[in-house]
């Protein structure tokens, strides 16, 4: 049977104030300090647009190949939910911002497109807070209002990992380009996934169930799992399968029933009258793209001259702050290995250990870059440098501070390292009398004990050099 999805994509633009209103974004702080007279519809209140929530669209839009419109306008879609006080809530129906385009995405080296339906702008809803005290919800209208870019695909997914894939590449590029901070925790990036199965490829499309708010790539992947093999098995057995909005229980790895699928007829969608259509002008257009970064493709095809596997080429330059730190560490001779090891190896793991992404690591590119020239330099060995990078992340102190007040300097010259072996081959008669009869082997156990004396800190080039010429005189 062949898998058919298309996915609608919630993400929060990083503008400074909400869609309709003066009222700042944020996640956090106290329950409705954020939320103004026009985030709840008071009566008599009147909506204004946030020029720069269309800006950030038309820059995605670049990036997604769509063609922005510049006849757009805003309708109001009628629901009830207790964190929806006005009953509707401002979005775009007919004339939508961009319309059309594709997004490129790789799967086992095999490059795919998703295809993009539209991208439509329009508010968020509040939250409900529930058990914030015994027995009593309540509603946080903070979030109401922040403004929101739906981008909604072709049913043109076939496989959970096409899902996956094209979900991670989009979410890459909305960061890369500072509309979006990515946080799926906090509900910054967000799906809905529309899935069905049908015979073939030929065969009529089946009856959809849409999987609803899913912010993880992990429950993404197990929701689809077992709605599939869900659907399946009704297929199988003869059970229709209702078209209805599930929702994935974690606790259960289970999909769940929430309501019945509304059409559009439900949402009865009309023009808002507070609205008026807006014409967006080729001067804006070329202002909000002047504002587009170096295509992360640009830097993608750079990293591969370098001799940089694809792999890490395409992590570090869909990764905007990575690659500006990797910048910086070439342009201060580091070699393009070590820069792309240590970014996506240590210092990827202590980001990811703290919460932390690259454009707020406690750590300059700078200070990176003196770690490195000082590993390179042999001043510390490997070991000694991810130990000193944990003291800077910490302790906001430079390299050469951490490695002379820690004495984590290593050791290289003869004169340090000689009469340490000495005294070991002095110690141990009986098993250099052995490595001198033939036992090579007991040359490990001679490194051994260097290591051990010298704390770690030994250059082991020089070590081995040095042991080989000491216990062969």
């Amino acid at each position: 049977m062949q898998i058919v999805a298309g996915i609608e994509i919630h993400i929060q633009l990083t503008t400074k104030t909400k869609a309709f209103s003066s009222s700042p974004i944020g996640f956090g702080g106290l329950p409705n300090e954020r939320a103004s007279e026009i985030d709840m519809g008071m009566p008599g209140t009147l909506p204004v647009v946030n020029k720069e929530m269309l800006k950030q669209a038309i820059m995605l839009g670049s990036y997604l190949n769509a063609d922005v419109s510049q006849l757009i306008s805003f309708a109001r879609k009628h629901y009830f939910y207790p964190d929806l006080p006005k009953g509707y809530q401002i979005t775009q129906d007919d004339n939508p911002i961009l319309k059309g385009g594709y997004l490129t995405y790789e799967v086992n080296g095999e490059i795919k497109k998703c295809y993009i339906h539209h991208a439509h702008l329009e508010e968020d809803a509040g939250k409900s807070v529930h058990g914030y005290k015994a027995n009593t919800s309540g509603v946080d209208l903070n979030r109401a209002g922040q403004p929101l870019l739906e981008i909604v695909t072709e049913p043109c997914l076939h496989s959970i990992e096409d899902i996956i894939a094209f979900l991670k590449r989009l979410h890459s590029i909305v960061t890369y380009l500072e509309i979006c901070d990515g946080n799926m925790q906090e509900g910054s990036f967000r799906c809905d996934v529309n899935v069905s199965l049908r015979e073939n490829e030929s065969a009529p499309l089946g009856t959809r169930v849409e999987l609803k708010n899913m912010n993880s790539f992990k429950f993404i992947q197990k929701a689809l799992e077992f709605e599939i093999d869900r659907q399946h098995d009704c297929i199988e057995s003869g059970t229709p399968i209702i078209q209805e909005t599930r929702q994935y229980n974690e606790a259960t790895n289970k999909t769940e029933s929430m309501r019945g699928k509304e059409t559009s007829e439900d949402y009865r969608y009309f023009k808002d009258p507070d609205l008026p259509s807006i014409w967006i002008n080729e001067s804006f257009i070329e202002k909000a793209k002047s504002g587009l970064p170096e295509h992360p493709e640009t830097r993608l095809a750079h990293y591969l001259s370098l001799g940089l596997s694809k792999i890490d080429s395409n992590n570090i330059a869909y990764n905007k702050h990575m690659g500006n730190y990797f910048s910086v560490l070439t342009k201060n001779k580091i070699p393009a290995k070590t820069a792309s090891n240590w970014l996506l190896g240590p210092i990827s793991e202590l980001a990811n250990k703290h919460g932390l992404i690259f454009s707020n690591l406690p750590i300059s590119a700078e200070q990176v870059a003196e770690l490195l020239q000082a590993l390179q330099d042999g001043i510390v060995s490997s070991k000694m440098a991810k130990e000193v990078l944990g003291y800077m992340w910490s302790e906001n102190k430079s390299a050469a501070t951490i490695i002379e007040d820690r004495g984590l300097k290593q050791l290289s010259s003869e004169e340090d390292i000689m009469p340490i072996l000495l005294n070991i081959i002095q110690n141990n008669p009986k098993q250099t009398e052995e490595y001198r009869n033939g036992k090579d082997k007991l040359f490990g156990f001679f490194v051994g004990q260097a290591m051990k004396e010298t704390k770690g800190q030994a250059n082991p080039e020089v070590l081995n050099t040095l042991l080989k010429k000491a216990l062969n005189d």
